[in-house]
């Protein structure tokens, strides 16, 4: 992290009349709309959370009177990965999982004395390592997939006077019949892995009817891009080619099935799934009852393949 160098102030004295006379025209010289550097330094911060995770999920939470019922934003990937709070004197950036993660540019540099969270004040005129920042959002975002953060789960509803879902355990995550587990919205829960097994695997583990279309879906992609390149990143089947990066992936959701193509604002006719917080990325969301487009989906496919695609 370094600071600007503060610029050298003129040493010439002036009396009290033209102090005045000049804080006057000081004042006309600078509009009031003019940005306030809390808000660009956030701003700034948020597009590197975004860039570094397309899948990121941006909120505002804990709206209270004390931050003007406007809330805090929240950057969250399979749980919270950090928010932005800003304050007189700096921006505060707090990494839940901070502790945990490694640092080695040193970013971290409040917060820390406790074993959960970490957190990055910047002040008026700091700038922060761009591409450090970027590995410290990857890292948390690896960590909050990896399965030693997903085997972690709140305490049984029965302890609120609730009764657990049918067929559920206390404390523990559901499995499907493979065993496999299942996370949030019922996304099978499969290892980082490169190729075509890891990725059949999580079509193997896609609960009910989403299995079928994930079949499809890899069907009409393998039959469009011929020598598509596959993996599994962050729970969630990606498919790319050789040089060029990820053009798409898909990802279970409780009631539908998501397919997000990451330079999506390029193809033609755009796909429906998107806002202005979600850069080039677009998406459609397929429900069980959808006509399934598969024309339209093959033209897509083919067209996402052969545009600069998504690099981690």
């Amino acid at each position: 992290m370094t600071k600007d160098r503060p610029r050298a102030k003129p040493t010439q004295q002036v009396d009290a009349s033209q102090a005045k006379k000049i804080k006057s025209e000081a004042q006309l010289a600078v509009p009031e709309t003019q940005p306030d550097w809390r808000a660009e330094t956030l701003d700034r911060m948020r597009k590197l959370i975004l860039q570094a995770d397309p899948e990121m999920i941006e909120e505002q939470k804990w709206k209270k009177p004390s931050n003007a019922m406007t809330g805090v934003p929240v950057w969250s990937h399979d749980g919270i990965v950090c928010t932005g709070e800003t304050y007189q004197n700096v921006v505060k950036l707090t990494f839940a999982k901070g502790a945990s993660l490694p640092d080695p540019a040193k970013l971290f540099n409040s917060s820390l004395e406790g074993n959960t969270r970490r957190a990055i004040d910047i002040k008026e005129g700091e700038s922060v390592d761009a591409r450090a920042f970027q590995a410290l959002v990857k890292a948390a975002v690896a960590f909050n997939t990896s399965p030693k953060a997903t085997a972690k789960v709140k305490p049984a509803a029965r302890a609120k006077g609730k009764a657990p879902k049918s067929g559920a355990q206390p404390g523990k995550l559901q499995k499907n019949e493979q065993g496999v587990v299942l996370l949030s919205g019922g996304n099978p829960q499969i290892a980082k892995g490169d190729g075509d097994a890891p990725v059949q695997a999580y079509i193997a583990a896609m609960p009910g009817w989403k299995r079928d279309l994930g079949k499809r879906l890899d069907a009409i992609i393998e039959q469009n891009v011929p020598g598509v390149l596959k993996a599994v990143r962050w729970n969630s089947p990606f498919y790319g080619v050789e040089g060029k990066g990820w053009f798409v992936s898909f990802h279970v959701l409780t009631r539908y099935v998501k397919v997000t193509f990451f330079a999506g604002m390029s193809l033609r006719p755009i796909p429906p799934g998107g806002t202005e917080k979600s850069k080039e990325a677009r998406w459609i969301d397929i429900y069980e009852d959808d006509q399934f487009d598969e024309a339209q989906m093959k033209t897509w496919m083919r067209q996402a393949a052969a545009l600069p695609g998504w690099i981690p």
